[in-house]
C-alpha cells in the first residue's frame, strides 16, 4: 500500500494507490474486523485516499493520495467509510498536504454525506483544525472531529463538493433528451484513457448556418482543466441551464450570440481523483504553448479548435473564459491580462465590474490583471497574446469556501446551489455587456430588466448615448455612452468593493484556530 520515500515527497510514506474496503484493526488484534472497527473506501470514481494509521480507537491518521504520476499535488480527498458504531466519536488527521495556505484557516471545513442523507453538506467549523503538528515534522495537519450516529449508513467524506466525470455525461444526456433546436452536443476528442471531450453549441438555430450568417460572435467557456477543483463545474453547469433555458434573457443571447461550452477539459484527472494533474501527471494548465496530441490531447485539441475560430472570417471570438476554483481566496474573482493598449486594458475590465452589479458573490477587490511569467503556459495569458485584440480572456475563479456580501457581517460558505447561481449570473452578464457595446437593442421589453440593464436605462435618460445607423454604440477608443455607464458603476462599485475588503480582513482575525 505504500513504500518507503523522502519527506519531500509526502510526510513520511510515499503513497501510491487507493485504499479498497480497508479495515484498520488495533495493533494487537487479530481476527474478522468487529462493529466500530473501521472500514475506509476510495476505489470508486473521483476517490482519493491512499493510507490510514490507527492511532488510537478515537483517533486515525489519513494520507492523501498523490495525483497520478505527479507526487508533488495533495489536496483532494475523497472516502467513504463504513462498519461504523452509533455514536462512535472518532478525529480524523489529514496530515500530508502539499499546501500550507489554505481556505481551513479561515474556517472551511469538509463535505459530508451518508448513504440515508445523500444530500452534501459543511462539516460545522467548531470541529474542523488546522494546524502545524509536531508529530508530523511540522507540516500543517488538518484534524476534524466526527460522531458517527447511524450503523447502517456509509459515510462519504471529501474536500469539496464532488462532481464526477459520470455525473457530467448524465448531465448532458439529459440535455440530449430534451430534443433542445438550440443545443448541439458533440464530442471533438478523446482523453488519453478515452473518455470523451464533450462540447455543447447553444445559439438559435438560424445563427449555425455558416451559409446565411455572416458573423458568428462567439462565447468560449471551459472548466475543470484542474480536477480537483469541483466547484467549477458548478459553476459551469450554472452557466449552462441558464443559456439552454426559456428565460427571455436566455432566449436574447441566443438570438444574437453562439455560446461554445466545454465543460471537462481533464476527464481523465477528474476520473482518476487528481487535484490538479492529468493522467500522466501534466498540469495541463501550463501546457498551452505547445500541446502534445498524444500526451495532452484534450488540450491539443480546444488549442487546435480556438486558433480556428479566431481564423475564421465569419466568425468574431469575443470571449474565453476558463473557470477554475480558488484554495486561499474569497469570493468569485476574476484574473485577466495586461496590455500595452490601454484602451483594450480598459474594456477587459467591463465585464468583471457589469457581473459585480449582478452577482453579489463577486468581488472586483479579488479581481486583478497581471503578466506574470509563471502564468505564460495557462489559456488566458497565451490566448490572451494569440487572439485577436478584440478578444477578452479571463480565468473565472470561485472560492472552494465562501464570500463575503454587501450586508453580511460573517463568510457565508457556498453551496451546490450557489456554486451554480453565479454560473448563471455569469451568463445573465452578457446582456448587459453586449447591450454596452450596441450588439443588443438598447430598447428592452420590461421583461427583461435587470440589476445592469436597470442602470443602463438609467443612464440612456440622460441622453449620453451615441448610435450609428445600425443602432450600434460608435467603436471609438470609448464612447460617451460606454464612459457614462462605467463611471456610473465605479462611484458604486469603489466604496462596496473596500467596505467588503474591510469586513473580509476583520472576519480573518476572528476566524483562525
Amino acid at each position: 500500500m505504500s513504500a518507503k520515500g523522502s519527506d519531500d515527497g509526502s510526510v513520511e510514506d510515499q503513497v501510491v494507490g487507493n485504499l479498497s474496503k480497508y479495515p484498520v484493526l488495533p495493533p494487537t488484534y487479530t481476527g474478522k474486523p468487529r462493529k466500530g472497527h473501521l472500514i475506509f473506501d476510495a476505489c470508486f470514481e473521483s476517490g482519493n485516499l491512499g493510507r490510514v494509521d490507527y492511532i488510537n480507537e478515537f483517533e486515525y491518521d489519513l494520507f492523501i493520495r498523490p495525483d497520478t504520476c505527479n507526487p508533488r499535488f495533495r489536496v483532494w480527498f475523497n472516502f467513504t467509510v463504513e462498519n461504523v458504531q452509533c455514536d462512535q466519536r472518532v478525529i480524523f488527521n489529514i496530515v500530508n498536504f502539499s499546501k500550507t495556505k489554505s481556505l481551513y484557516r479561515e474556517g472551511m471545513s469538509p463535505v459530508i454525506k451518508s448513504s440515508s442523507r445523500p444530500k452534501w453538506q459543511r462539516l460545522p467549523s467548531k470541529h474542523v483544525y488546522y494546524y502545524r503538528c509536531p508529530d508530523h515534522h511540522k507540516n500543517y495537519v488538518m484534524s476534524f472531529a466526527f460522531s458517527f450516529d447511524r450503523e447502517t449508513d456509509v459515510y462519504q467524506f471529501a474536500y469539496s463538493f464532488p462532481y464526477s466525470y459520470s455525473r457530467l455525461q448524465s448531465y448532458l444526456e439529459n440535455i440530449d433528451k430534451k430534443n433542445l433546436s438550440h443545443v448541439r452536443r458533440e464530442t471533438i476528442g478523446s482523453s488519453v484513457q478515452q473518455r470523451r471531450l464533450d462540447m455543447l453549441t447553444v445559439s438559435e438555430q438560424s445563427n449555425l448556418d455558416c451559409d446565411v450568417v455572416s458573423c458568428q460572435r462567439v462565447v468560449f467557456v471551459t472548466a475543470r482543466i484542474h480536477p480537483g477543483e469541483t466547484p467549477s463545474s458548478y459553476v459551469c453547469q450554472g452557466f449552462i441551464d441558464f443559456i439552454i433555458s426559456n428565460h427571455s434573457l436566455a432566449k436574447l443571447l441566443r438570438e444574437y450570440l453562439v455560446f461554445k461550452i466545454v465543460p471537462m477539459l481533464n476527464p481523465d484527472g477528474v476520473y482518476l481523483g487528481n487535484y490538479r494533474s492529468s493522467l500522466m501527471g501534466f498540469d495541463l494548465n501550463r501546457h498551452w504553448l505547445e500541446p502534445s496530441p498524444w500526451a495532452h490531447p484534450t488540450l491539443y485539441t480546444i488549442k487546435q479548435l480556438l486558433l480556428t475560430l479566431d481564423t475564421d472570417e465569419k466568425t468574431k471570438l469575443d470571449f474565453y473564459i476558463d473557470i477554475h476554483a480558488h484554495s486561499t481566496m474569497m469570493n468569485g474573482f476574476m484574473y485577466g491580462n495586461i496590455y500595452e493598449d490601454e484602451c483594450r486594458f480598459e474594456r477587459q475590465s467591463d465585464f468583471p465590474k457589469l457581473l459585480c452589479q449582478n452577482a453579489e458573490d463577486f468581488s472586483l477587490a479579488n479581481t486583478s490583471y497581471n503578466k506574470d511569467i509563471m502564468k505564460a503556459g495557462t489559456g488566458r495569458r497565451f490566448l490572451g497574446g494569440f487572439l485577436d485584440e478584440k478578444s477578452h480572456c479571463y480565468t473565472l475563479e470561485v472560492s472552494f469556501f465562501g464570500f463575503m456580501t454587501n450586508n453580511a457581517t460573517q463568510i457565508q460558505p457556498y453551496t451546490e446551489e450557489s456554486y451554480i447561481s453565479l454560473g448563471k449570473n455569469v451568463a445573465r452578464t452578457f446582456v448587459d455587456y453586449y447591450k454596452l457595446r450596441g450588439l443588443i437593442p438598447e430598447h428592452l421589453p420590461a421583461q427583461l430588466t435587470g440589476a445592469g440593464v436597470n442602470d443602463y436605462r438609467s443612464t440612456l435618460a440622460t441622453g449620453a448615448v451615441a448610435s450609428n445607423s445600425n443602432n450600434r454604440v460608435k467603436r471609438d477608443d470609448r464612447s460617451s455612452f460606454e464612459k457614462a455607464v462605467l463611471d456610473r458603476f465605479n462611484s458604486r462599485i469603489t466604496p462596496f468593493s473596500e467596505h467588503r475588503q474591510q469586513r473580509y480582513n476583520r472576519s480573518k482575525d476572528s476566524s483562525r484556530y
